[in-house]
């Protein structure tokens, strides 16, 4: 979240930045400051009544001892109303620091300078188209028709057990899950992530510290009888390793990656746009996660989207770079880019992968911070990226190598699935 002391020291700068998203910055963040001078001199008039209850106590004693009783009275008298103005004063202050808190916690991070501005996905910018089109053969079908021909993926048997949004791999499918998912696992391991196998379940202080709650929260699935909470993304659980930590400068880039299952409401999702793998409730990813010091994350964001890119170039997929505008970026994030995947079949194109710079909204939430050169306690900025989210690359990879005989399996894929075609 934003701090108050950038909010004090710089409003300007982030009314401008907000609007970048289409929002009124000047009303979100005047209202922030007039909450925050409301709570500074709240402060400062307890402080001084404490002051002056402190004088008044300290002045019946010494009547006392001087045999004065009307002045150790009335001193008496001062010391018990300010103390009751004082007990009133702080229960007015706790009200007005809620106020302020929740306030802060509801505006979203204010977009990079580069971030175009916009409101929907009509403004993000194209950054390039990569790969070849697959040309694909006569009779060629969409993935959910050739996932019930080579029985891969059964969408009505995931409805029975659990309801729609939730399919069963089964036999080659499985195998060809987890061979993508080992593939994305080794892949982090040779630039330097080192893997974690995090919780699927986290506490609502995990949701707030990556920005999930309040933001989110009707999207998340709810233990309520534990108060936990399905994860919608490896990146809460794994970001959340930071949490309450302080570390020194050289500790500085750390490099997580991570697989799970991701659980999502998706509520109020319909249409055709989320047939098959194109939308689920549940699904696998392997999630990266960078925290690294401010002056290099920019050039971080630009590496692994690289990264990610030369994941799909190793598949053999035609995909697309999207910048996101400032209304079509995610509640936490600072800048955005969107890697998104060519369905042939179904002439559309599929989202994969999101890689974001969060700058210090998250870390400032969870408490996180380093000691730089000069010993001095810093924010450091968070960043993750999906590195890739499985269904709608097994959707397009399905769809783009399907022959007449069968459907091929890239070649990087091979050593981990064992056999080359699925026919």
């Amino acid at each position: 979240m934003l701090t108050l002391p950038s909010i004090r020291t710089n409003p300007e700068e982030l009314i401008s930045r907000l609007e970048i998203r289409g929002l009124n910055g000047r009303e979100l963040i005047t209202t922030l400051i007039d909450l925050d001078e409301d709570v500074r001199a709240l402060r400062t008039q307890i402080e001084n009544w404490q002051a002056e209850s402190n004088t008044a106590s300290n002045l019946v004693g010494k009547f006392m001892k001087e045999g004065n009783l009307e002045a150790a009275n009335q001193a008496k008298e001062s010391s018990s109303n300010l103390k009751g103005q004082i007990k009133e004063a702080l229960l007015n202050l706790e009200a007005k620091e809620a106020q302020l808190h929740d306030r802060l916690v509801t505006i979203p991070n204010t977009p990079d300078r580069t971030v175009p501005k916009g409101k929907s996905a009509d403004d993000n910018k194209m950054e390039g188209i990569f790969g070849e089109m697959p040309v694909l053969p006569e009779g060629s079908l969409p993935h959910w028709e050739l996932a019930k021909k080579y029985d891969l993926i059964d969408f009505d048997l995931g409805v029975k057990i659990a309801g729609a949004g939730f399919p069963v791999y089964k036999g080659k499918g499985a195998i060809f899950q987890r061979a993508l998912i080992q593939f994305f696992l080794n892949e982090a391991g040779k630039k330097g992530y080192t893997e974690i196998q995090a919780p699927l379940l986290v506490n609502a202080q995990s949701g707030f510290g990556t920005g999930q709650l309040p933001d989110k929260e009707g999207q998340m699935y709810y233990v309520g009888e534990d108060d936990l909470y399905l994860i919608p993304t490896a990146e809460v659980p794994v970001t959340n390793i930071f949490r309450d930590e302080l570390f020194k400068s050289e500790d500085l880039p750390i490099k997580y990656c991570g697989y799970t299952p991701c659980f999502r409401r998706e509520a109020g999702s319909y249409g055709a746009h989320v047939r098959g793998l194109n939308r689920l409730h549940q699904f696998d990813k392997v999630e990266i996660v960078q925290l690294v010091h401010p002056e290099t994350s920019y050039q971080v964001l630009e590496d692994m989207s690289a990264y990610v890119q030369s994941l799909l170039e190793k598949l053999g997929l035609h995909y697309r770079v999207l910048l996101l505008c400032g209304g079509d970026m995610g509640f936490t994030s600072a800048k955005t880019y969107d890697m998104e995947v060519w369905s042939p079949a179904q002439a559309m194109w599929l989202e994969c992968s999101s890689v974001s710079n969060f700058e210090t909204y998250q870390t400032n939430r969870l408490k996180c911070r380093f000691k730089d050169d000069q010993g001095k306690s810093q924010l450091p900025h968070s960043l993750n990226g999906s590195a890739l989210a499985l269904p709608r690359i097994v959707a397009s990879l399905l769809e783009t190598y399907q022959t007449p005989e069968g459907i091929i399996v890239p070649e990087v894929l091979r050593v981990y699935t064992g056999f080359d075609i699925i026919s």
